[in-house]
């Protein structure tokens, strides 16, 4: 990212900020096991962000574009959080780092899984470089497993209906907006009635 000459000292990114997105678009670790190769999607490259998104992998379309949240399950997302495109790739207010930064392949019943080897390789670092985040978004229960540990519920749908025992922590667990979701959303209205209004709140204090 280039910096413009009206751009202050606190808008440009740092020099840790950089160094981490070149290792990141450099990292090969699992090449050998993705079938269109690596290539990281994340965005997190402006220390001001105040809501992390932590998701699952990329899609196809998504490793196409290089743009995370281009795809159904984004429309979704954003219709869920209340905010508009523009405001959803402003870096200066969301962060998105997904469990696995690359697209893991398809599998029987849809994409494969985050690879297990990119979250305890990236995230921490990641964070680090996040001071003012005061939300975070786990969607599904890859994020969920890894953030809330011991603390989830027994199944993600009662983690989800339970999202306000999470918030003083400033986690908000969240189903995943895919469309291969529509049946659980259907059996669950609860999650539109009670759960998008609390969320879109919940966002709008920190945009």
């Amino acid at each position: 990212m280039k910096s413009g000459p009206c751009e202050t000292r606190s808008q440009r990114p740092s020099t840790s900020i950089m160094t981490l997105a070149q290792d990141i678009a450099a990292c090969a670790v699992c090449a050998a096991d993705l079938p269109l190769g690596p290539r990281p999607v994340v965005r997190a490259g402006d220390p001001r962000a105040r809501i992390l998104i932590i998701g699952q992998a990329p899609g196809i379309k998504v490793k196409t574009s290089g743009v995370p949240w281009n795809d159904a399950s984004g429309e979704r997302l954003r219709n869920w959080l209340g905010v508009t495109p523009k405001q959803f790739y402003d870096e200066s207010k969301f962060a998105i780092v997904p469990m696995g930064f690359c697209y893991p392949g398809r599998g029987k019943s849809g994409d494969k899984p985050p690879r297990s080897e990119c979250a305890p390789l990236w995230h921490d670092r990641v964070m680090q470089t996040l001071p003012d985040v005061r939300l975070t978004l786990l969607i599904g229960a890859y994020a969920q497993a890894r953030y809330l540990g011991e603390g989830r519920r027994a199944t993600l749908s009662e983690t989800v209906s339970a999202c306000h025992d999470y918030i003083a922590d400033g986690f908000l667990p969240v189903v995943h907006p895919s469309p291969r979701n529509g049946i659980w959303l259907r059996k669950n209205p609860w999650f539109e009635t009670e759960i998008v209004p609390h969320l879109r709140t919940e966002v709008a204090r920190w945009i």
